[in-house]
């Protein structure tokens, strides 16, 4: 099957890829010269495990184009999947610009019978708007003032089915995620797209995958209602972390004890900084705008945003209670991008605590192994180290941010040695309360309370 897929963004490329690797011929198009250019030079622009080999393999095989030529790219192709950006304006709605300037660039290409799919995170409505502008752009191409001044124009009329087909990618595991989903949600009114879709993803009907048929308006709503869950079930157990501080109970030993419970589960149940990156704090600010405009008020959606705010701001707070006066201090901080296994910095955690370090007169060192370029494109006035180590020297404390795995196997007694006073704030819980009381460190941690060198550590809590 001929696919063309419209936007080399983090979804486009990973969802082009993917299904070249099913053995479709994929063309993937982007109006950015200089971002195609390095595709067809084997450079990938985002760090993605795995993502690499799988693009030099399939375009090696012919099976994977990059191209600007958006006609080159829709004309022989039978389905064409929306994947650009639906970034979030000032008021939390999503910015539709790119999927109805792209739905309407279809219009005037499509002949034939198309399958067009947004794959885009869009509103509920959008797939009903983009109906709407494709039709009203064929009308336009078969009106007899159209034919009589555009001559080899043909008569008859395209046609086309519009269906929404959300991602569910996680950045990090996001090659896994597609060749092995919970399941794939498609929203879609005709029974030939359908066939087609099933074409489409016959290896994942090889293997079972639960398939989510429903409305268009149905399959958009799933997106957002599935992100703002998850994101809830983060700012519930932070606050609860929170709790636990206070009452002198452990966290890790609660989630677990809260996980287990299969109507619950143990996934995102995990005390941090907060939230960040390109899908929770976009989709759940969204949601909320979508219900608003229909009269509905999500109060819960409305608590987890706020909550997931004030969380970063009192990763502050924790950090100045145990360093002190922060005026010309030096933070060692481990860990930029919102989540391990990926360089992206959108909305991550490190950007606001730093921030807020910085305004109280801290100096940044950091040092992270893959976010460090994304990084300088937003923090300023920092120190980029060269290792874990490099970062620590001479700080007055360390701040453990992300939990990528090399950070997880430390010489803590190198640490110790490296900083100027032995103070540990690590805010993913990596390491173990006891462990580092014996190694001499006054260490704080999240829903676990502080343990100063000179302390008793309750083994039971």
């Amino acid at each position: 099957m001929n696919i063309c897929v419209i936007g080399t963004g983090y979804v486009g490329l990973v969802t082009g890829t993917c299904l070249a690797d099913f053995g479709h011929i994929v063309t993937c198009v982007d109006n950015n010269e200089e971002k195609i250019d390095s595709l067809n030079r084997g450079e990938i622009p985002i760090y993605e495990i795995g993502l690499d080999d799988l693009i030099k393999r399939n375009t090696k095989e012919n099976r994977l184009f990059f191209t600007t030529d958006l006609k080159k790219a829709v004309e022989p192709s039978l389905v064409v999947i929306i994947a650009v950006g639906t970034p979030p304006q000032e008021d939390g709605s999503s910015n539709l610009n790119h999927v109805y300037d792209v739905a309407r660039d279809i219009a005037h290409l499509v002949d034939g019978y198309k399958v067009i799919i947004i794959k885009s995170t869009v509103p509920v409505g959008t797939g009903r708007k983009v109906q709407q502008f494709i039709n009203e752009i064929l009308e336009q191409r078969i009106s007899p003032e159209y034919l009589n001044s555009n001559p080899d124009a043909s008569s008859h009329k395209p046609h086309y089915d519009v269906v929404s087909n959300p991602e569910f990618l996680r950045e990090g595991s996001a090659i896994e995620d597609f060749m092995r989903p919970n399941r794939v949600v498609i929203g879609i009114e005709s029974d030939s797209a359908l066939a087609i879709i099933k074409d489409l993803y016959r290896p994942l009907y090889l293997f079972e995958t639960p398939m989510v048929i429903t409305t268009i308006e149905t399959a958009e709503l799933i997106k957002y209602a599935s992100n703002a869950f998850l994101a809830t079930k983060i700012s519930f157990i932070n606050e609860i972390g929170h709790l636990c501080e206070r009452l002198g109970a452990n966290i890790d030993h609660l989630a677990r004890g809260v996980g287990l419970d299969n109507r619950i589960g143990q996934k995102f149940l995990h005390v941090s900084p907060g939230y960040g990156g390109s899908c929770f704090p976009k989709d759940t600010s969204a949601l909320v705008h979508i219900a608003k405009d229909v009269g509905c008020d999500l109060k819960v959606t409305s608590a987890t945003i706020e909550v997931n705010k004030n969380q970063k701001l009192m990763m502050i707070e924790k950090i100045a209670d145990l360093v002190g006066d922060l005026t010309a201090k030096t933070i060692g901080i481990l860990g930029l991008a919102f989540k391990p296994n990926t360089d992206d910095m959108r909305e991550s955690a490190s950007i606001t605590i730093i921030d807020g370090l910085q305004k109280r007169g801290a100096r940044i060192n950091v040092f992270d192994p893959v976010a460090m370029d994304e990084a300088k494109k937003v923090l300023h006035n920092v120190t980029y180290a060269k290792s874990a180590y490099d970062a620590v020297k001479g700080a007055d404390a360390l701040v453990l941010l992300t939990e990528w795995n090399e950070f997880r196997y430390l010489d803590l007694l190198r640490i110790k040695k490296l900083l100027k006073q032995p103070l540990f704030i690590d805010l993913r819980n990596v390491y173990e309360p006891e462990r580092i009381k014996r190694l001499g460190f006054d260490y704080v941690s999240l829903g676990r309370g502080s343990v100063r060198s000179n302390e008793k550590v309750n083994s039971k809590q």
